[in-house]
């Protein structure tokens, strides 16, 4: 069995290998509602808690990428027109 360690080092090995840096473009059609959750996931996956098996691969992740990610989420709910709805959604979740 891998330890999260093992893990770690094999996501940095695909991540390093040639041309993973390179861009892609994707022409992708989803309903706003999976916009919605998909954003939440990256947000959700990119805050995860110290402790957590997943928080350690993270560590391995340049900062830089993990922006990009960021960025999607963002850019997937712009283009969807549904920032302003992400983030009174955001505020109620903080409210509990």
């Amino acid at each position: 069995m891998l330890t999260t360690n093992d893990v770690a080092r094999v996501y940095d090995t695909i991540l390093s290998t040639p041309g993973m840096g390179e861009t892609v473009k994707i022409d992708l059609k989803i309903s706003r509602k999976n916009v919605l959750l998909l954003s939440n996931v990256i947000e959700r996956g990119l805050t995860i808690q110290q402790g957590d098996k997943s928080a350690d691969l993270l560590k391995s992740v340049p900062q830089e990428n993990l922006e990009e990610l960021k960025a999607l989420a963002g850019e997937c709910l712009n283009k969807a027109g549904l920032i302003e709805l992400s983030e009174k959604l955001s505020l109620l979740g903080n409210l509990k």
